[in-house]
């Protein structure tokens, strides 16, 4: 039989933390909660003091303001829905951007869809060399075409600006073979395949940003983002969460 992936045990050295925009809405499930913004702010604050040399890219959702799928289930039209999403991802990139800079770290936000009074565009070269000067970089807007998801986006500019993995931060510790919040008889993946997630539907991240994963070796890292100290954990290497690989 083959033998498990062995877990990572040293210290990441260029990442993309990708979020949803649930994780940014707190209890009410809508919205912006500037106390869970300073928080994740201090936990970015604390891995870039430990590793200066740490570079971290970040792609977020916009799902806690609007979710272009939803809107289209409900008559609008999806590509119309779809960049109204983008813009959704532009408000929770701003309000990132601002929680970071006033924990004193520096950062550039670069929007897929062209708005120069409030983010650079994206260009991979100028990203890739704010993340060599120290610079957390956030990207905004998806990939700035209807019908793809963030976790599309997360693969992809990780992928382009060469990351070592995508660290997927959910309200749960991993991948599990059901919802662990609904079946509590759900267990836990220490590590699975690209395609066990693909073939069993296991809620990782889309079939596209899986697939993309998967052709160019990408491994991800699903983890519970809202714990104390786990993305510490996870950008040193200890084997905390699921490894998708």
């Amino acid at each position: 039989m083959p033998q498990p992936a062995k877990r990572r045990q040293e210290p990441y050295q260029r990442v993309l933390l990708k979020l949803s925009g649930e994780s940014l809405a707190g209890a009410t499930g809508y919205g912006i909660d500037t106390d869970i913004l300073k928080f994740l702010a201090g936990e970015i604050k604390g891995i870039k003091e430990q590793n200066p040399g740490l570079q971290l890219a970040i792609v977020l959702g916009g799902g806690n303001i609007f979710r272009g799928i939803k809107g289209a289930t409900k008559g609008m039209d999806r590509a119309s829905a779809d960049y109204m999403g983008m813009l959704a991802t532009v408000l929770n990139c701003l309000a990132m951007q601002d929680a970071l800079e006033k924990a004193g770290v520096n950062t550039r936000v670069q929007s897929a869809i062209e708005m120069r009074e409030l983010a650079e565009p994206y260009i991979r070269r100028r990203a890739v060399r704010h993340l060599e000067k120290g610079r957390v970089v956030i990207f905004a807007a998806g990939i700035g075409n209807p019908y793809f998801t963030t976790d599309t986006t997360a693969a992809l500019r990780a992928v382009e600006v060469g990351s070592e993995v995508v660290l997927k931060g959910t309200r749960v510790d991993g991948v599990y073979t059901d919802d662990p919040e609904t079946n509590k008889t759900a267990t836990r993946f220490e590590t699975v395949k690209y395609l066990d997630v693909l073939q069993r539907g296991l809620k990782v991240m889309d079939s596209t940003a899986i697939s993309l994963c998967m052709d160019n070796q990408l491994p991800i890292v699903v983890f519970k983002v809202d714990e104390p100290g786990s993305l510490k954990k996870v950008v040193q290497g200890e084997a905390i969460g699921t490894l998708v690989h």
